[in-house]
């Protein structure tokens, strides 16, 4: 039979007298062996992140600029339908210019055009 003591300090001892490491500070072996990446890797790195992030950032540019140029096209179409109605009702207003005009002869000819008191 042992004592108390004896039983404790015997649990503390391990390999002739080395004591037990506490299992809070035990590390993976792949932590041990992890190489630090050296300045030029991280370097690197972020370089390819950022070059990544700028990637997509152009690509929005680009789709907003491709969206943009279709709008623009749009409203090119819209402002030549539009140049064209006012062509058409200027033409239009000009032919019943000219057979006003006309209309407004042929009545003076005719003689239509007299008032009343000058019957």
């Amino acid at each position: 039979m042992t004592t108390p003591e004896y039983s404790w300090w015997r649990e503390k001892r391990i390999n002739d007298n080395i004591p037990v490491s506490s299992q809070e500070d035990v590390r993976p072996i792949e932590e041990h062996l992890q190489v630090v990446p050296s300045e030029l890797e991280i370097i690197k790195r972020d370089f390819e992140k950022r070059s990544s992030e700028l990637g997509k950032k152009i690509e929005q540019l680009e789709e907003e600029k491709l969206r943009l140029g279709l709008d623009v096209d749009i409203h090119k179409l819209e402002a030549e339908k539009l140049k064209k109605g006012k062509n058409k009702a200027e033409e239009d207003l000009n032919s019943l210019k000219a057979d006003y005009k006309k209309l407004r002869l042929s009545i003076r000819t005719a003689g239509l055009g007299k008032t009343s008191e000058q019957w």
